[in-house]
């Protein structure tokens, strides 16, 4: 692509990504309101990715989180954020950055977002202004604790 031209599918996501920084922040600061829940989707493998070595190796590609009732610690920041999540009963510490997430939706106000896979070919830069090429996604969303595949689908409007 030129380097002169406007990538406004960038700045959309990035917009939208926002609206994901704003839900996360308020949950933080107070918790989430009535039936609110998310179910966040993202991309293990990209830059900025922290989790288990046990859980990267059960989700090697994607999967979908679940915040609802037990979660803990969540703080959230420009470049991403970090909860603690129960995983068959051990506290597992998950850092994720917005650049990772592919779907967020919030069943109970029917909102869902989809966001653009990072693809093998498609280079990113990092802090320092390096490309970086982050992984393919093909794996399927699992939400964790009850072991039920999640189709982001159902969460969009037609």
């Amino acid at each position: 692509m030129d380097e002169d031209s406007l990538r406004y599918d960038k700045m959309v996501e990035d917009a939208l990504r926002g609206v994901v920084r704003t839900a996360l922040n308020r949950a933080a600061e107070s918790g989430l309101p009535g039936d609110h829940h998310f179910y966040i989707t993202f991309q293990t493998r990209v830059p900025g990715v922290r989790l288990a070595d046990h859980i990267a190796a059960r989700h090697p590609d994607e999967m979908t989180i679940v915040l609802q009732h037990q979660f803990w610690g969540l703080e959230v920041d420009e470049e991403g954020f970090q909860v603690t999540l129960s995983f068959s009963g051990v506290s597992e510490t998950l850092r994720i950055p917005f650049a990772a997430i592919t779907g967020f939706a919030d069943p109970s106000a029917k909102f869902g977002l989809q966001f653009q896979a990072l693809l093998e070919d498609e280079e990113d830069e990092d802090e320092d202004g390096q490309a970086e090429a982050a992984p393919e996604s093909s794996a399927a969303p699992e939400a964790e604790g009850d072991g039920k595949v999640v189709a982001l689908d159902k969460f969009r409007k037609k």
